[in-house]
């Protein structure tokens, strides 16, 4: 990564993302029609640790925050509601895409 890379993420407000995805997990997850129990083990985090941040008891991690973002935007049942309720903006999209091609790149 380079440093552009690391300037750019760092803009962007990770906080603020985190508490929009929060408030919105509970109807993200029932639109899956998925138990708390089969996105945990979708994410690779304990029930007990997602529990405690859909009820906002805990603050959700940044890797857990990447993670339910790649659930949500590959359903189309819930990729359009994380772009109408701002969780996953395009600046966000277009850095990660930029530094997966940037990756793919390197690998070859």
């Amino acid at each position: 990564m380079n440093i552009n890379s690391n300037v750019e993420i760092t803009e962007i407000n990770k906080e603020s993302l985190i508490d929009i995805l929060t408030d919105e997990l509970p109807v993200l997850r029932a639109r899956l029609a998925l138990s708390q129990d089969d996105l945990c083990n979708i994410i690779g985090i304990s029930r007990q640790t997602y529990s405690a941040i859909e009820t906002k008891k805990r603050k959700m991690t940044w890797n857990t925050f990447l993670s339910l973002i790649l659930v949500f935007d590959f359903n189309e049942k819930t990729s359009v509601m994380l772009e109408t309720c701002g969780a996953f903006p395009d600046e966000l999209k277009n850095l990660l895409s930029t530094n997966n091609r940037k990756k793919d790149m390197e690998d070859c």
